[in-house]
């Protein structure tokens, strides 16, 4: 009977070791994981500060890099919600599924990107100028006008009939 409680003891360990974790990870690098807890738990209480990784190293017989694997590895151990903040010195860090949805902003602004493309082919010379002129150089109406010899309501006219055009080629 002396035999089954360090057994089932061990079984659990194992299972533990080896399912719980969030990502796979090598069992030696889990091991010495395991065995880096414990002696940082002891050196910090022996030296009165946390030890570094070199007293760490030599404590558990192997090399510096081996400790640091095994410390990152750490964290592979359970995972982190996608919405869960981290308090930093500084404020909250933001939610994982925020960080998500700015990478999402982003296909989607490419995907507008080629959608406007398309659009601007259907555009001739003078329309394409008049675009560049008050979307991308910033220009009012009238400095448009000026600088295209026309009056400020047919650049208005023409800016209006522009985008219903390209509205009506991306709505295709």
């Amino acid at each position: 009977m002396s035999y089954v409680f360090p057994t089932v003891v061990g079984e659990l360990k194992r299972h533990f070791r080896d399912r719980v974790w969030s990502v796979s990870v090598p069992r030696r690098l889990k091991e010495l994981h395991y065995r880096l807890t414990k002696l940082l738990e002891d050196l910090t209480a022996t030296l009165g500060r946390s030890p570094t990784i070199s007293e760490l190293a030599k404590a558990a017989g192997v090399e510096e890099e081996e400790v640091v694997e095994a410390l990152e590895v750490g964290r592979a151990y359970s995972s982190r919600s996608l919405t869960s903040s981290q308090d930093l010195d500084d404020g909250l860090e933001p939610e994982l599924v925020e960080l998500l949805d700015d990478e999402e902003r982003g296909y989607e602004a490419a995907e507008n990107r080629q959608l406007l493309a398309a659009g601007l082919r259907t555009l001739d010379e003078r329309e394409h100028r008049i675009v560049h002129l008050r979307f991308v150089d910033g220009l009012t109406q009238s400095q448009i006008a000026a600088e295209i010899g026309i009056s400020q309501m047919h650049v208005s006219r023409l800016i209006r009939r522009m985008l219903e055009k390209l509205s009506a080629e991306i709505d295709e």
